[in-house]
């Protein structure tokens, strides 16, 4: 490694010396202020008898593997600090989510890029180090010099992860807050990659994402973590963000964790929704869980029958929030009762006064709210299906089941 880095490990340890050349005490960590600089090692803590002092990135003169000299000797005893990430109090040896690679990881080493900024030798956090050459450092750090250790790491592949795609974990949200620790990189990531993540976290991690990420982001992640991990997540959570989940979420799936729960915890936070949200999972909440009406969702578009191509293109401008889950459109009859089913597609070429029905699928194909799940997976499977209605005893539409909801139905089981 070049001249112009510096890993913690080597950093630990080092003498500290006053203006005469006198020895104060050995470092014993390092930390940045992210509220004023993320990258910069702003306070140096050196051990120095029975305490320890808190040394400004200013007050020094020089720093390396050879000792720390200072250029100021105005000290303070170190105090705990919520504004402080401490290299190795809050960083070593602890887990973190590398969003880049999409993965959970453990850090060995910190490696700082050195540099001279207005005359003051200056530390900045390059990347973390994941790999073995970081517990090589480790292991012979005080046994070897450091120029060799750096030689022996050379025959070994670097393993690391730059300092701007890690993602420190933080239960506390107020010092999250302190700290500066924000969840943009994770809630970019793809949500089946962040829940294997999260399944490998423990308790107070895996609250800790869902209580800081958006409402959005935490509804997709739910939907993709295991179904009893979900029942633990929404149990775990305050009554109104589980609330806000839960609304994010599709009906179908917001109504099977909402079985699971006791029936208190499952009203609260009903109590915590918006009426039409409320309205609609209590409607969902009436049907078996194994049934059709448990599987379904309530959001669908109908239309009556003298409805044109252009009445539906209208429709869906209006509803362009729902266009991702929508396959097929519905005719019904005066009465309410589901009489064609139209495949979104087989609008695109059609001229706008073209009677929707005369578009319909042949036959149609529909399920009671009371068959059985197994029975309409085989259905999915047998009609090569993107959607299938959801009709009552009248045969009135009351929902659709999609493609996807069966693929959750099948993960499941």
């Amino acid at each position: 490694m070049a001249g112009d880095y510096l890993y913690l490990s080597e950093l630990l340890g080092v003498k500290v010396y006053d203006l005469k050349g006198r020895r104060i005490g050995t470092m014993r960590d390092a930390a940045i202020v992210p509220l004023i600089d993320p990258k910069r090692v702003d306070r140096y803590l050196v051990g120095a008898g029975p305490g320890w002092l808190s040394i400004r990135y200013d007050q020094l003169s020089s720093v390396g593997v050879d000792g720390v000299h200072l250029k100021d000797e105005r000290l303070m005893p170190y105090h705990s600090d919520e504004y402080m990430l401490r290299m190795v109090r809050d960083l070593l040896d602890q887990q973190i989510i590398d969003a880049q690679g999409r993965k959970l990881v453990r850090v060995n080493d910190v490696t700082f890029r050195e540099s001279v900024e207005n005359g003051v030798p200056v530390l900045r956090v390059l990347e973390v180090d994941i790999g073995v050459r970081s517990i090589l450092r480790r292991v012979f750090r005080g046994i070897l010099p450091p120029s060799t250790i750096r030689k022996l790491q050379d025959r070994i592949p670097p393993r690391s992860i730059a300092w701007e795609y890690c993602t420190i974990l933080e239960a506390d949200p107020q010092r999250r807050v302190r700290l500066n620790i924000s969840n943009q990189l994770i809630e970019k990531m793809h949500p089946a990659d962040l829940a294997d993540i999260v399944e490998n976290l423990g308790h107070e991690d895996r609250n800790a994402i869902f209580n800081t990420i958006d409402s959005e982001t935490a509804a997709e992640l739910l939907s993709e973590v295991d179904p009893d991990m979900q029942t633990q997540i929404i149990e775990s959570l305050q009554t109104e963000k589980a609330a806000e989940i839960l609304e994010e979420m599709e009906p179908s799936e917001a109504a099977d964790v909402l079985h699971e729960l006791e029936h208190h915890k499952s009203e609260q936070i009903l109590e915590e929704m918006e009426p039409e949200d409320k309205k609609e999972l209590e409607e969902l909440l009436d049907f078996r869980d194994d049934s059709a009406g448990g599987l379904m969702d309530p959001g669908y578009l109908q239309f009556p029958l003298e409805a044109t191509v252009a009445d539906a293109m209208l429709e869906l401008k209006k509803n362009e929030e729902i266009l991702e889950d929508i396959h097929d459109l519905f005719i019904i009859d005066a009465g309410e009762k589901l009489c064609y089913s139209v495949p979104l597609p087989k609008l695109i070429f059609a001229s706008g006064d073209t009677r929707l029905k005369e578009l319909a699928s042949d036959p149609l194909l529909y399920v009671h709210s009371d068959e059985r799940q197994d029975r309409i997976a085989e259905m999915f499977d047998k009609y090569n299906l993107l959607s299938l209605p959801v009709v009552d005893e009248h045969l009135r539409l009351v929902g659709v089941i999609t493609v996807d909801d069966i693929v959750t139905l099948l993960r499941q089981s």
